[in-house]
């Protein structure tokens, strides 16, 4: 077996990937609401979602993929109240077959601020 690394640019951290890819599936790290390493949203669910999404987005696409290939998300949230935002962003960039989907809620995450770190798996598709 092939395990291809995934590290866009500017998305790099040490001793991670930001994805691996083994045969044909990319597991993608939890991505959180950081870009450029500062936090986005502090208080604000939907903006930390939308953070989180385009961070899986572009880890996805340097794996050659888009969002119509994941299958599986699960999303850690530090506060129930935080799921409205969550969803409305999910629901909206999978609309027509939405991936299979867990939430669970757990204490914190390692960087203080963040609400929610969300996991992803998709499909790579033959080029």
């Amino acid at each position: 077996m092939i395990i291809e690394r995934v590290d866009p640019e500017g998305m790099r951290f040490s001793g991670m990937s930001q994805a691996t890819v083994a045969d044909g599936w990319i597991h993608v790290s939890g991505q959180v609401a950081l870009a450029g390493g500062a936090l986005v949203g502090a208080d604000d669910p939907a903006a930390q979602a939308e953070q989180c999404f385009a961070n899986i987005l572009a880890v996805l696409a340097s794996a050659g993929a888009g969002p119509e290939h994941v299958v599986k998300l699960v999303c850690y949230l530090t506060e129930r109240s935080a799921y409205g935002g969550f969803a409305a962003v999910r629901n909206r960039i999978f609309t027509a077959h939405p991936p299979a989907s867990s939430v669970v809620i757990v204490k914190e995450l390692l960087v203080p601020g963040l609400l929610m770190e969300v996991e992803a798996v998709a499909w790579k598709p033959a080029r």
